[in-house]
């Protein structure tokens, strides 16, 4: 197998062919929710829709004002044919009950034909009725014959009020109910129609928590999903996503962007989402760059490709204070990190970390080790028998050993046991991203053959060898240059990444000015194979030449027939005597 070096121009998204598109944004019409979210505006449609039989539509989006207020927007112009409900209570005769009479304009009467809350109490909902013979009416009696839109959460959170809301829907009648049971109603008020329909807007994790507790309501309900990101492969697509972040910059009074700014955007954009050929249309994250921005603008008024790198510099310097301190513990040396030699049975492998409450994930790297000794075969894992490896970590571990056990062929369990484990890590180890590593490692041990310190590792792998995609490999392809960077590059320094993360790079300059200057590299792999040769200079399988030197497996093969076909120790000459 040959693996290839990447080059520089392979480590950030190829925006050459749209640079026409980049130059003339600013002739872009402006977009709508339909032209970038056609199918959730299509469920919308037929949740207005006259013929629509479901009373509840379910959409999933982040609960946040900005949201709500994005799809009460686009419903609007939709509700053309909706009836308001128009009527007012008024006490009888004997002043003992509020009747409801439909003739009466009052201060029942709805105005409304759509509102939304992101959090909203039952007394602002449902209204309330006083002491002084007095109703107050609520948020449902102003856009009655409306539509009404609500965050998951506040439903979630007050399932008493969620409950009386889906009943005097589903009903169509409007009832005075008591708050709580510590405040009963000061006297008897009739029902009022009530003609409704509600959006509940939630992430996953809400949906699910309502799926649950109303599986038969969910099921006959309509759904719509807004689509955060956005895959582009030709000039269309491209031209539709730049429309938006015009609308977003248009009706947020923000800085144009220049010409030479959108190359910067783009490039912060594909990197957000992990993919050189994916957008993002989360509006929130667009606007926190946009508005970073515009603390830079330059002289013009404009977005150009310094104001968009001054922002983000600017951002990760202030967030950088957890990475310089696990950077210092490193280069202080008291987490041992080689960075330089060789060793048998020691790598470095790549993790990102995500500390609560931190807003960037952090790349550090993480060394394994491996120690092989006569035994049972048996592979141990410290971390998952110290009880600090999660589930996945554990599965990781067991294909790498079906891998290893396929590969040899053996007719008996091998003669050797191995223990593998990340040295100075005091807490949960999960993920199956260092199962590459964790493999070489072992590869390495059994063979007796060192691995180069210089070069950082990640990847999962399958029980055939190949090398699968992992997340975070910006961050931690980034966290190991740094480290190398503080100790001096020695030309010869650099990662393995497989082969299908190779879409997902978007580096930033001092990496790619370091790879362009030959400075570090980086080595896309499809196998475990090409991996290991790398790391060791040492074949994995048999080569084509007899003049090349002896590959690892066949080293490994020999070191395990060497063990089998040891000869036992002879009794003494009077054992033998006697037997």
């Amino acid at each position: 197998m040959i693996n290839k070096e990447l080059t520089w121009q392979g480590l950030l998204p190829d925006l050459t062919p749209y640079e026409t598109i980049l130059t003339s944004s600013a002739t872009f019409p402006p977009s709508s929710l339909a032209d970038i979210q056609p199918r959730l505006f299509d469920s919308m449609q037929r949740f207005v829709a006259e013929n629509s039989r479901t009373r509840f539509m379910f959409i999933k989006a982040d609960e946040n004002e900005f949201y709500l207020k994005t799809f009460a927007s686009a419903i609007e112009p939709l509700l053309t044919k909706t009836h308001s409900i128009v009527g007012d209570y008024q006490l009888s005769d004997d002043h003992s009950t509020l009747s409801w009479n439909n003739e009466l304009h009052g201060k029942f009467s709805a105005t409304h034909n759509i509102a939304w809350r992101e959090w909203i109490e039952p007394e602002q909902l449902f209204g309330f009725i006083t002491s002084k013979q007095q109703a107050i009416p609520g948020l449902l009696h102003k856009i009655n014959g409306g539509i009404l839109l609500l965050s998951a959460r506040t439903l979630l959170a007050q399932p008493l009020m969620w409950a009386r809301l889906k009943q005097m829907i589903t009903q169509q009648r409007f009832e005075w109910l008591p708050l709580s049971e510590l405040q009963p109603l000061p006297f008897a008020a009739d029902a009022s129609p009530l003609d409704l329909k509600l959006i509940i807007i939630g992430d996953r994790l809400s949906l699910e928590e309502l799926e649950f507790a109303e599986p038969e309501l969910f099921e006959c309900a309509l759904y719509g999903e807004y689509e955060s990101l956005m895959f582009f492969e030709d000039e269309q697509q491209l031209t539709l996503w730049m429309s938006y972040v015009n609308t977003l910059i248009a009706e947020h009074q923000l800085p144009k962007i220049a010409s030479n700014g959108w190359a910067a955007l783009l490039t912060q954009a594909t990197r957000y989402c992990e993919d050189q050929y994916t957008l993002p249309f989360d509006a929130l994250w667009l606007l926190r760059r946009l508005t970073d921005a515009a603390h830079y603008k330059n002289d013009q008024g404009l977005l150009d490709n310094n104001a968009f790198t001054q922002a983000r510099e600017n951002r990760l310097w202030r967030h950088q204070y957890l990475s310089e301190r696990g950077q210092d513990d490193i280069l202080q040396e008291q987490i041992l990190i080689k960075t330089e030699g060789e060793v048998i049975g020691q790598i470095n492998g790549l993790s990102v970390l995500q500390f609560p409450g931190h807003p960037e994930p952090i790349g550090e790297p993480s060394r394994i080790t491996c120690v092989a000794h006569l035994g049972d075969g048996e592979f141990v894992d410290v971390e998952r028998k110290a009880e600090l490896g999660g589930n996945i970590h554990a599965k990781g571990m067991l294909i790498m050993q079906a891998y290893l056990n396929y590969e040899l062929k053996l007719d008996q369990p091998q003669p050797f046991s191995a223990s593998i484990v990340f040295e100075q890590s005091y807490g949960e180890v999960d993920g199956d991203s260092a199962s590459l590593a964790e493999l070489c490692a072992l590869i390495s041990a059994l063979a007796l053959q060192p691995i180069d310190q210089q070069i950082a590792v990640t990847g999962a792998v399958d029980q055939f060898g190949y090398v699968q995609p992992i997340g975070g490999v910006n961050e931690k392809i980034e966290g190991f240059f740094d480290i190398c960077f503080q100790r001096q590059l020695t030309g010869q320094q650099g990662v393995i990444i497989p082969m299908s993360n190779v879409r997902h790079l978007s580096l930033k300059n001092e990496v790619i000015d370091a790879v362009k200057n030959k400075q570090f590299h980086i080595w896309p792999v499809e196998h475990v194979a090409q991996a290991i040769t790398l790391l060791t200079r040492q074949p994995y399988y048999e080569q084509q030449s007899e003049e090349d030197s002896e590959h690892l497996l066949a080293i490994i093969q020999e070191r395990i027939n060497q063990i089998n076909n040891h000869e036992k120790p002879k009794f003494p000459w009077f054992l033998r005597w006697l037997g």
